[in-house]
């Protein structure tokens, strides 16, 4: 079964991965980029790398990705030729995609479904199967590594000063 699984994410990897690549429409590429980005966390998940799987989703899918979205959308303009989508019930008379929509939703939602029901999930009070890697690496940050923590949050906090002390000195007098 877990097999299955990983082929499953690989191949959805994969496809997307070639999607954004032959895609010509920058806001396709960008949601193939983002089942990409979910295919990659869930092959993390998979490695037993579950700190790296959460970072990737909210690091890469949660900021740079929406990032990516919303500057597409607000600097997208108008063609001479583009339909007119705010005309009432242009989506149910133009496009019947609305039913292979259905039909993927309902297979995602059998598929999580099924996914769920079967999970053995640990209940409170008992020991979990494996030491979480977020667990490990927060006890190493905080004990043997901690130095190296706080020079690194030093560093950070130094070049975001100076970034914000350039953009500052940068800016045309009004």
């Amino acid at each position: 079964m877990v097999q299955i699984v990983f082929y499953l994410f690989i191949l959805l990897t994969l496809g997307s991965a070639f999607g954004v690549l032959l895609t010509r429409n920058v806001l396709y590429a960008a949601f193939f980029l983002l089942l990409t980005l979910l295919g990659v966390a869930g092959l993390f998940v998979l490695a037993g790398a579950d700190f790296l799987a959460v970072s990737q989703i909210m690091i890469y899918v949660g900021g740079v990705l929406v990032l990516i979205i919303f500057g597409v959308m607000l600097t997208h303009t108008k063609d001479a030729g583009q339909t007119d989508f705010t005309r009432p019930n242009y989506v149910l008379t133009r496009h019947r995609g609305w039913l292979w929509a259905l039909v993927v939703a309902g297979g995602i939602f059998s598929v999580l479904y099924s996914a769920l029901v079967r999970a053995n999930f640990v209940l409170f009070g008992r020991e979990p199967f494996f030491e979480s890697t977020v667990d490990t690496i927060g006890r190493q940050l905080m004990t043997e590594f901690v130095v190296p923590f706080e020079i690194a949050g030093v560093l950070l906090l130094v070049a975001l000063i100076g970034a914000s002390t350039l953009a500052a000195s940068s800016r045309p007098d009004r």
